[in-house]
Protein backbone atom coordinates (compact mmCIF):
# COMPACT_ATOMS: atom_id res chain seq x y z
CA UNK A 1 0.00 0.00 0.00
CA UNK A 2 1.51 3.20 -1.26
CA UNK A 3 0.62 6.57 0.73
CA UNK A 4 1.75 9.41 -1.49
CA UNK A 5 1.51 12.49 1.43
CA UNK A 6 5.12 13.79 1.61
CA UNK A 7 7.93 11.23 0.14
CA UNK A 8 11.35 11.92 -0.09
CA UNK A 9 13.63 11.23 -3.56
CA UNK A 10 15.06 7.63 -2.71
CA UNK A 11 18.55 7.54 -2.31
CA UNK A 12 21.12 4.63 -2.39
CA UNK A 13 22.73 3.99 1.16
CA UNK A 14 26.46 4.44 1.70
CA UNK A 15 28.53 1.51 1.86
CA UNK A 16 29.53 2.34 5.09
CA UNK A 17 26.27 3.02 6.45
CA UNK A 18 24.64 -0.48 5.08
CA UNK A 19 23.77 -2.89 7.54
CA UNK A 20 26.21 -5.49 8.57
CA UNK A 21 24.09 -8.56 7.29
CA UNK A 22 24.85 -12.04 8.61
CA UNK A 23 27.35 -14.92 6.90
CA UNK A 24 24.56 -17.49 6.30
CA UNK A 25 20.56 -16.85 5.03
CA UNK A 26 18.38 -16.13 8.24
CA UNK A 27 15.79 -18.88 6.74
CA UNK A 28 15.52 -21.87 4.86
CA UNK A 29 16.00 -21.82 0.40
CA UNK A 30 13.64 -24.28 -1.08
CA UNK A 31 15.40 -26.40 -3.45
CA UNK A 32 12.16 -26.81 -6.00
CA UNK A 33 10.85 -24.45 -8.37
CA UNK A 34 7.06 -24.53 -7.82
CA UNK A 35 6.73 -24.20 -11.34
CA UNK A 36 9.28 -26.09 -13.43
CA UNK A 37 10.23 -29.00 -10.87
CA UNK A 38 13.92 -27.71 -11.42
CA UNK A 39 16.24 -26.99 -9.39
CA UNK A 40 16.52 -22.97 -8.16
CA UNK A 41 20.34 -23.86 -6.81
CA UNK A 42 23.12 -24.46 -8.18
CA UNK A 43 24.98 -27.11 -9.30
CA UNK A 44 23.14 -26.44 -12.63
CA UNK A 45 23.52 -28.29 -15.75
CA UNK A 46 26.99 -27.65 -17.14
CA UNK A 47 25.00 -26.35 -20.62
CA UNK A 48 23.45 -23.62 -18.91
CA UNK A 49 24.02 -20.09 -18.55
CA UNK A 50 22.95 -17.41 -16.19
CA UNK A 51 21.46 -13.78 -16.10
CA UNK A 52 20.10 -11.46 -13.49
CA UNK A 53 17.74 -8.61 -14.15
CA UNK A 54 15.98 -6.57 -11.79
CA UNK A 55 13.21 -4.50 -13.22
CA UNK A 56 11.14 -3.20 -10.30
CA UNK A 57 8.64 -6.31 -8.10
CA UNK A 58 10.50 -9.19 -8.28
CA UNK A 59 6.99 -11.01 -8.14
CA UNK A 60 5.70 -10.00 -11.67
CA UNK A 61 9.63 -10.04 -13.32
CA UNK A 62 9.91 -13.55 -12.52
CA UNK A 63 6.62 -14.99 -14.29
CA UNK A 64 7.25 -13.61 -17.11
CA UNK A 65 11.11 -15.22 -17.44
CA UNK A 66 9.98 -18.52 -16.37
CA UNK A 67 7.17 -18.83 -18.66
CA UNK A 68 10.01 -18.01 -21.70
CA UNK A 69 10.71 -21.36 -23.75
CA UNK A 70 14.70 -22.50 -22.78
CA UNK A 71 14.49 -21.08 -19.71
CA UNK A 72 15.92 -23.83 -17.63
CA UNK A 73 14.77 -22.13 -13.79
CA UNK A 74 13.78 -18.54 -12.40
CA UNK A 75 14.53 -17.72 -8.78
CA UNK A 76 14.15 -14.32 -6.56
CA UNK A 77 16.67 -12.37 -4.75
CA UNK A 78 18.45 -9.48 -3.95
CA UNK A 79 21.88 -7.99 -5.38
CA UNK A 80 23.93 -5.26 -6.46
CA UNK A 81 24.10 -3.51 -2.42
CA UNK A 82 26.61 -4.34 0.08
CA UNK A 83 24.71 -6.21 3.02
CA UNK A 84 25.50 -10.39 3.06
CA UNK A 85 22.14 -12.35 2.88
CA UNK A 86 19.67 -9.87 3.90
CA UNK A 87 16.02 -10.18 4.65
CA UNK A 88 13.35 -8.36 2.66
CA UNK A 89 12.08 -5.92 5.26
CA UNK A 90 16.18 -4.65 5.68
CA UNK A 91 15.89 -4.43 1.81
CA UNK A 92 12.29 -2.64 1.29
CA UNK A 93 14.10 -0.57 4.37
CA UNK A 94 16.70 0.88 2.06
CA UNK A 95 20.45 0.32 4.01
CA UNK A 96 21.53 -2.84 2.32
CA UNK A 97 21.98 -1.39 -1.00
CA UNK A 98 20.06 -4.38 -3.19
CA UNK A 99 17.78 -4.34 -5.68
CA UNK A 100 14.80 -6.78 -6.37
CA UNK A 101 16.19 -9.22 -8.94
CA UNK A 102 15.21 -12.82 -10.92
CA UNK A 103 18.13 -15.28 -11.22
CA UNK A 104 17.66 -16.46 -14.60
CA UNK A 105 19.31 -20.05 -15.73
CA UNK A 106 18.79 -20.64 -19.21
CA UNK A 107 19.77 -23.33 -21.86
CA UNK A 108 21.54 -20.70 -24.89
CA UNK A 109 20.70 -23.55 -27.53
CA UNK A 110 16.71 -22.53 -27.33
CA UNK A 111 16.82 -19.33 -26.05
CA UNK A 112 19.85 -16.56 -26.44
CA UNK A 113 21.15 -13.85 -23.90
CA UNK A 114 20.08 -11.00 -26.28
CA UNK A 115 16.55 -12.96 -26.25
CA UNK A 116 16.24 -12.14 -22.64
CA UNK A 117 17.38 -8.81 -22.77
CA UNK A 118 14.96 -7.97 -25.53
CA UNK A 119 12.23 -9.70 -22.47
CA UNK A 120 13.77 -7.22 -19.88
CA UNK A 121 14.23 -4.01 -21.45
CA UNK A 122 10.28 -4.32 -22.70
CA UNK A 123 8.68 -5.55 -19.93
CA UNK A 124 9.51 -2.00 -17.96
CA UNK A 125 10.34 0.85 -18.07
CA UNK A 126 13.87 1.79 -17.65
CA UNK A 127 13.89 4.93 -17.96
CA UNK A 128 12.80 5.49 -14.16
CA UNK A 129 15.47 6.01 -11.73
CA UNK A 130 14.96 4.24 -8.39
CA UNK A 131 11.22 3.14 -9.23
CA UNK A 132 8.88 0.98 -11.37
CA UNK A 133 5.60 2.96 -11.67
CA UNK A 134 4.19 3.05 -7.84
CA UNK A 135 6.91 0.78 -6.47
CA UNK A 136 9.44 3.38 -5.37
CA UNK A 137 12.60 2.60 -3.39
CA UNK A 138 16.13 2.05 -4.52
CA UNK A 139 15.33 -1.79 -4.48
CA UNK A 140 13.05 -1.15 -7.56
CA UNK A 141 15.72 0.34 -9.33
CA UNK A 142 16.27 -1.04 -12.94
CA UNK A 143 19.30 -3.10 -13.42
CA UNK A 144 20.92 -5.50 -14.96
CA UNK A 145 24.39 -7.60 -13.54
CA UNK A 146 26.64 -9.44 -16.20
CA UNK A 147 29.04 -12.33 -15.58
CA UNK A 148 31.29 -11.98 -18.27
CA UNK A 149 32.28 -9.67 -21.24
CA UNK A 150 30.18 -10.91 -23.67
CA UNK A 151 27.08 -10.66 -21.55
CA UNK A 152 28.20 -6.78 -20.93
CA UNK A 153 28.84 -6.10 -24.74
CA UNK A 154 25.06 -7.40 -25.20
CA UNK A 155 23.54 -5.21 -22.91
CA UNK A 156 25.48 -1.80 -24.15
CA UNK A 157 24.29 -2.59 -27.73
CA UNK A 158 20.69 -3.38 -26.76
CA UNK A 159 20.17 -0.59 -24.48
CA UNK A 160 21.54 1.66 -26.72
CA UNK A 161 19.37 0.31 -29.73
CA UNK A 162 16.36 0.61 -27.17
CA UNK A 163 17.10 3.69 -26.21
CA UNK A 164 16.98 5.21 -29.56
CA UNK A 165 13.12 3.45 -30.09
CA UNK A 166 12.43 4.78 -26.86
CA UNK A 167 13.35 9.06 -27.21
CA UNK A 168 10.72 8.20 -30.46
CA UNK A 169 8.09 7.77 -27.62
CA UNK A 170 8.94 10.69 -26.05
CA UNK A 171 10.79 8.98 -23.51
CA UNK A 172 13.82 9.99 -21.84
CA UNK A 173 17.48 8.23 -21.04
CA UNK A 174 17.81 4.88 -20.05
CA UNK A 175 18.42 4.99 -16.03
CA UNK A 176 19.00 0.87 -16.11
CA UNK A 177 22.23 0.23 -13.84
CA UNK A 178 24.57 -2.02 -15.71
CA UNK A 179 27.37 -3.82 -13.57
CA UNK A 180 29.20 -6.90 -13.07
CA UNK A 181 27.40 -9.40 -10.40
CA UNK A 182 28.56 -9.73 -6.88
CA UNK A 183 26.58 -12.39 -4.84
CA UNK A 184 23.35 -12.95 -5.41
CA UNK A 185 21.36 -13.52 -2.33
CA UNK A 186 17.96 -15.53 -2.74
CA UNK A 187 14.73 -14.53 -1.13
CA UNK A 188 12.56 -16.17 1.32
CA UNK A 189 10.60 -19.01 0.55
CA UNK A 190 7.20 -17.72 -0.04
CA UNK A 191 8.45 -14.94 -2.48
CA UNK A 192 9.33 -17.71 -4.83
CA UNK A 193 7.03 -18.16 -7.65
CA UNK A 194 4.57 -15.91 -5.74
CA UNK A 195 2.30 -15.36 -8.77
CA UNK A 196 2.19 -18.97 -9.05
CA UNK A 197 1.05 -19.79 -5.58
CA UNK A 198 -0.92 -16.30 -5.29
CA UNK A 199 -2.58 -16.48 -9.12
CA UNK A 200 -4.12 -13.21 -8.19
CA UNK A 201 -1.39 -11.85 -6.47
CA UNK A 202 -0.15 -7.96 -6.92
CA UNK A 203 2.21 -7.47 -10.25
CA UNK A 204 2.89 -3.94 -10.66
CA UNK A 205 5.10 -4.36 -13.85
CA UNK A 206 4.37 -2.33 -16.47
CA UNK A 207 6.29 -1.82 -20.13
CA UNK A 208 6.73 1.52 -22.05
CA UNK A 209 5.17 -0.74 -25.26
CA UNK A 210 8.33 0.38 -26.85
CA UNK A 211 9.38 -2.70 -28.82
CA UNK A 212 13.15 -3.70 -28.39
CA UNK A 213 14.52 -3.89 -31.77
CA UNK A 214 17.15 -6.87 -31.41
CA UNK A 215 16.76 -10.96 -31.36
CA UNK A 216 13.18 -11.57 -31.39
CA UNK A 217 11.53 -8.29 -30.13
CA UNK A 218 10.04 -10.41 -27.45
CA UNK A 219 6.49 -9.26 -26.87
CA UNK A 220 5.91 -9.65 -23.22
CA UNK A 221 2.49 -8.20 -22.97
CA UNK A 222 0.65 -11.11 -22.67
CA UNK A 223 3.13 -12.57 -19.95
CA UNK A 224 2.44 -9.41 -17.66
CA UNK A 225 -1.69 -10.20 -17.76
CA UNK A 226 -2.93 -11.45 -14.28
CA UNK A 227 -5.93 -13.56 -15.95
CA UNK A 228 -5.42 -11.89 -18.83
CA UNK A 229 -6.85 -8.49 -17.64
CA UNK A 230 -4.39 -6.56 -17.34
CA UNK A 231 -4.36 -3.76 -20.38
CA UNK A 232 -1.06 -1.53 -21.76
CA UNK A 233 -1.60 1.94 -19.99
CA UNK A 234 -3.00 4.51 -22.20
CA UNK A 235 0.35 7.28 -23.28
CA UNK A 236 -2.03 10.13 -23.96
CA UNK A 237 -5.06 11.91 -22.24
CA UNK A 238 -7.06 11.28 -25.98
CA UNK A 239 -6.08 7.36 -25.64
CA UNK A 240 -7.92 7.13 -22.47
CA UNK A 241 -10.87 8.78 -23.30
CA UNK A 242 -11.25 6.46 -26.24
CA UNK A 243 -10.85 3.61 -23.86
CA UNK A 244 -13.11 4.62 -21.65
CA UNK A 245 -16.98 5.67 -21.19
CA UNK A 246 -17.67 9.10 -20.09
CA UNK A 247 -19.21 8.44 -16.42
CA UNK A 248 -15.76 5.94 -16.26
CA UNK A 249 -13.45 8.70 -17.31
CA UNK A 250 -15.04 11.51 -15.17
CA UNK A 251 -14.76 9.02 -11.94
CA UNK A 252 -11.29 7.26 -13.21
CA UNK A 253 -9.11 10.32 -14.85
CA UNK A 254 -10.89 13.58 -13.12
CA UNK A 255 -11.49 11.73 -9.44
CA UNK A 256 -15.50 12.73 -9.78
CA UNK A 257 -17.99 10.79 -7.99
CA UNK A 258 -20.96 8.73 -9.01
CA UNK A 259 -24.58 9.32 -7.47
CA UNK A 260 -25.13 6.92 -4.63
CA UNK A 261 -27.53 3.98 -5.21
CA UNK A 262 -26.50 4.23 -9.10
CA UNK A 263 -23.83 2.08 -9.40
CA UNK A 264 -23.51 -1.50 -10.76
CA UNK A 265 -22.25 -3.07 -7.83
CA UNK A 266 -23.73 -1.54 -5.13
CA UNK A 267 -25.82 -4.78 -4.43
CA UNK A 268 -23.72 -7.01 -5.94
CA UNK A 269 -23.03 -10.33 -3.79
CA UNK A 270 -21.22 -12.32 -6.68
CA UNK A 271 -18.18 -14.23 -6.00
CA UNK A 272 -15.03 -12.53 -7.92
CA UNK A 273 -12.27 -10.49 -8.65
CA UNK A 274 -12.59 -6.90 -8.92
CA UNK A 275 -10.24 -5.14 -11.62
CA UNK A 276 -9.19 -1.92 -12.28
CA UNK A 277 -11.92 -0.68 -15.11
CA UNK A 278 -8.96 1.18 -16.35
CA UNK A 279 -5.96 -0.82 -16.54
CA UNK A 280 -7.41 -4.16 -15.07
CA UNK A 281 -4.89 -4.49 -12.03
CA UNK A 282 -6.82 -6.46 -9.75
CA UNK A 283 -8.21 -4.62 -6.90
CA UNK A 284 -10.50 -6.36 -4.48
CA UNK A 285 -11.84 -9.92 -4.10
CA UNK A 286 -15.49 -10.25 -3.54
CA UNK A 287 -15.03 -12.06 -0.40
CA UNK A 288 -14.15 -8.76 1.35
CA UNK A 289 -17.23 -7.22 -0.12
CA UNK A 290 -20.05 -5.88 2.43
CA UNK A 291 -23.27 -3.63 2.62
CA UNK A 292 -22.42 -0.50 4.28
CA UNK A 293 -25.89 1.33 2.96
CA UNK A 294 -23.37 4.42 2.17
CA UNK A 295 -24.56 3.62 -2.04
CA UNK A 296 -21.41 2.25 -3.03
CA UNK A 297 -19.59 -0.12 -3.20
CA UNK A 298 -17.73 -1.25 -0.10
CA UNK A 299 -14.75 -3.82 0.79
CA UNK A 300 -12.71 -4.19 4.11
CA UNK A 301 -9.34 -4.67 2.29
CA UNK A 302 -7.89 -4.34 -0.97
CA UNK A 303 -6.37 -7.28 -2.45
CA UNK A 304 -2.87 -6.86 -1.83
CA UNK A 305 -1.39 -3.63 -0.26
CA UNK A 306 0.35 -2.91 -3.25
CA UNK A 307 -2.60 -2.94 -5.35
CA UNK A 308 -3.41 0.49 -4.35
CA UNK A 309 -1.98 3.89 -3.44
CA UNK A 310 -3.12 6.05 -0.74
CA UNK A 311 -3.41 10.05 -1.10
CA UNK A 312 -4.13 12.82 1.11
CA UNK A 313 -7.55 14.39 -0.23
CA UNK A 314 -8.11 17.67 0.87
CA UNK A 315 -11.14 18.63 -1.80
CA UNK A 316 -14.55 20.25 -0.58
CA UNK A 317 -13.07 21.68 2.40
CA UNK A 318 -12.72 18.21 3.91
CA UNK A 319 -9.56 16.04 4.85
CA UNK A 320 -10.17 12.41 3.83
CA UNK A 321 -8.07 9.62 2.76
CA UNK A 322 -8.14 8.98 -1.34
CA UNK A 323 -7.67 5.06 -2.93
CA UNK A 324 -5.90 5.14 -6.42
CA UNK A 325 -4.91 2.32 -8.75
CA UNK A 326 -1.22 1.66 -7.94
CA UNK A 327 -0.65 1.09 -11.47
CA UNK A 328 -2.31 3.48 -13.44
CA UNK A 329 -2.67 6.22 -10.38
CA UNK A 330 -6.81 6.52 -11.76
CA UNK A 331 -9.06 7.47 -8.79
CA UNK A 332 -11.28 4.27 -7.21
CA UNK A 333 -13.00 6.42 -4.10
CA UNK A 334 -12.13 6.75 -0.67
CA UNK A 335 -10.89 4.89 2.43
CA UNK A 336 -13.15 5.69 5.90
CA UNK A 337 -12.43 4.03 9.43
CA UNK A 338 -15.73 3.33 9.98
CA UNK A 339 -15.87 -0.16 8.78
CA UNK A 340 -17.02 -3.92 10.61
CA UNK A 341 -14.48 -4.24 13.43
CA UNK A 342 -14.22 -7.74 13.10
CA UNK A 343 -12.35 -7.07 9.66
CA UNK A 344 -9.75 -4.65 10.84
CA UNK A 345 -12.24 -1.48 10.59
CA UNK A 346 -11.93 -0.06 7.55
CA UNK A 347 -14.55 1.12 4.76
CA UNK A 348 -13.05 1.02 1.41
CA UNK A 349 -15.87 3.18 -0.55
CA UNK A 350 -15.36 2.55 -4.26
CA UNK A 351 -16.62 3.59 -7.56
CA UNK A 352 -18.69 0.92 -9.36
CA UNK A 353 -17.46 3.10 -12.60
CA UNK A 354 -14.03 2.32 -11.34
CA UNK A 355 -14.18 -1.45 -10.89
CA UNK A 356 -14.78 -4.44 -13.56
CA UNK A 357 -15.96 -7.67 -11.70
CA UNK A 358 -14.12 -10.92 -13.30
CA UNK A 359 -17.14 -13.46 -11.66
CA UNK A 360 -15.65 -16.96 -10.44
Amino acid sequence: MRFLFDRPKPSMVAPEDALAGRDRPPFTIPDKHAVLGTSIQPPFPETMETAVFGLGCFWGAERIFWKLDGVYTTAVGYAGGYTPNPTYEEVCGGRTGHTEVVLVVFDPAKVSYEQLLATFWEGHDPTQKMRQGNDVGTQYRSAVYYTNDEQRDAIEKTRAAFEKELAKANYGPVATEIAPLGEFYYAEDYHQQYLHKVPNGYCGLGGTGVSCPVGLGVDTTAELETNGDLRPLPSSDDEWRERLTPEQYAVLREAGTERPFSGEYVDTDDDGLYHCAACGNPLFDGGTKFHSGTGWPSFTEAVSPDAVELIQDRSHGMIRTEARCARCHSHLGHVFDDGPREAGGQRWCMNSAALDLERR
